[in-house]
């Protein structure tokens, strides 16, 4: 089967053979060693950086060079399998390109392409970087081929956004088989309607943001790659003092992903006292696992339609909480941080939003209202917090993976505040260790000043003012360095 089939060729024309074969890999870089494709240089060899356009002869599957001493055409001999559409459709649309490439032994080794404008030919949508943004969407895409990163142009790929419907098709033609099924389909259906004029200026414009919304998107399958457990082990070390309990826990989970290269089927539920590290916690999960993260506050969803959107049918319709969610995450693998569980069940409006996020935990997709298409969850970690579990309804709990956290005993309070809390706040005011001194028995007086509260953020205001005063008396008073006792602390605590 041919690549190209122009209208514009002669109509006694033989039949364009293919002379190319296709290639997969699991590289994420072009190089010249793995190309998106290869060009046969037996006659001619090819330089560094050489303009032309793909093109079908009589009888071949080529690229036409444009070279000084006039025009040269070289076989297609190796594609990069996902990229066989988009070199089809540059083709079709006579787009002038510049390749990036190297002779070898087995060819022209293409490595990068980029759009130039010379001879009249047709830009793209957003120019070259259009073009960019779908070779890097090709590539982080899971179909089955080669995965390379442009490097001198990735930043004109990662500042691109498909808003326009010109685009959205343009990278429906290119790449929309990177999409999964349900959401390539819902994609041609709006697509459809946003093009329409049988239906309302107001129904296009929904059609065309919900697209918008969708395509910016990277859609991932569940596969997930090895993470080293000692790495995993300094990032808990590094952000959480003590918890022996939840940092097993966590590598137990990083350990399961490593076997079945897949989340585990439930998530984490932190449960324990306001200010004892659960966000925190739930923040270096996502820094393990190497995943864009969001949040979603339970306790300001007063109705359930703020997760799921509105329907297309209101004027001021638009997505809900969850979609945006993976719209900035801008993937649809991240962790989701679910703060306050706990006042989930609380909502004021018609319905129960606890109710929606059980769709969204159970890993057979989510549907928003506003999108009308089922999003794929099997890549979404959920990680939620709670006060107080007796409050979580059962099918909710049920979801979670159950992690208690005590508050933090006194001696650990000390080493807290000590080697994590105060250090912390001298980097940020620019004092050395040995201009504030905080004695031994001050610590006491400073964990038994705090002693009736949860959590470690009152240890955390404390250092801020002890470091604060110790600023002051320096920069006033042209001390050298100030130690504080215990009587100091009380006096400037209380």
């Amino acid at each position: 089967m041919p690549v190209f089939d122009f209208n514009a060729a002669p109509e006694d024309s033989k039949q364009p053979e293919c002379t190319y074969t296709t290639f997969q890999s699991n590289e994420e870089t072009a190089t010249p060693e793995k190309p998106i494709l290869i060009l046969d240089n037996a006659k001619r060899q090819w330089q560094h950086h050489s303009c032309g356009m793909f093109t079908n002869p009589v009888k071949r599957t080529s690229f036409e060079f444009q070279e000084e001493d006039g025009t040269f055409s070289a076989d297609i001999l190796k594609i990069d399998s996902r990229f066989v559409s988009l070199l089809k459709w540059l083709g079709e649309n006579h787009i002038n390109v510049r390749l990036s490439g190297q002779n070898r032994a087995e060819g022209y080794a293409v490595y990068k392409i980029r759009e130039i404008g010379f001879g009249g030919g047709t830009k793209l949508s957003a120019e070259d970087g259009f073009l960019q943004f779908m070779i890097e969407r090709l590539l982080a895409s899971n179909a089955p081929a080669e995965e390379q990163v442009d490097e001198e142009l990735q930043e004109m790929g990662d500042d691109m956004k498909l808003t326009s419907l010109q685009s959205i098709t343009d990278f429906m033609n290119c790449a929309g088989r990177t999409l999964p099924d349900n959401i390539r389909l819902w994609a041609r259906r709006n697509l459809a309607v946003a093009r329409s004029h049988e239906v309302s200026p107001e129904e296009r414009r929904h059609a065309q943001r919900a697209l918008s919304i969708m395509m910016n998107i990277q859609w991932k399958n569940n596969y997930f790659e090895a993470i080293d457990p000692k790495e995993a082990r300094r990032i808990l070390d590094e952000e959480l003092y003590g918890m022996e309990r939840v940092k097993q826990r966590i590598i137990e989970t990083i350990i399961q992903i490593n076997r079945t290269h897949t989340l585990p089927a439930y998530g984490l539920l932190l449960v324990g006292p306001a200010g004892t590290g659960k966000s925190q916690i739930a923040y270096a999960v996502a820094r393990i696992l190497k995943l864009p993260w969001t949040t979603l506050d339970m306790s300001s969803i007063n109705d359930p339609e703020q997760l799921t959107g509105s329907s297309r049918i209101y004027a001021n319709a638009k997505p809900g909480i969850i979609l945006e969610a993976f719209s900035m995450a801008g993937a649809s693998n991240l962790v989701f941080i679910i703060n306050e569980l706990d006042k989930a069940a609380s909502g004021k409006g018609n319905g129960n939003p606890s109710d929606v996020l059980l769709t969204l935990l159970d890993n057979l997709g989510f549907t928003d209202n506003y999108i009308e298409c089922m999003v794929p969850t099997v890549g979404v970690y959920p990680i939620a917090t709670a006060n107080d579990k007796s409050q979580i309804s059962a099918p909710l709990m049920s979801r979670f993976a159950v992690i208690d956290i005590p508050d933090y005993t006194p001696e650990e309070k000390k080493i807290i505040f000590s080697k994590f809390a105060l250090p912390k706040v001298l980097g940020r005011m620019q004092l050395k260790p040995e201009e504030c001194i905080v004695a031994d028995e001050a610590l006491d007086a400073i964990v038994e000043r705090y002693a009736d509260t949860t959590g470690i953020r009152d240890l955390e205001q404390a250092a801020e003012h002890i470091a604060a005063n110790a600023l002051y008396q320096i920069e006033v008073d042209h001390k050298q360095s100030v130690t504080f006792d215990g009587p100091m602390v009380r006096k400037l605590l209380d």
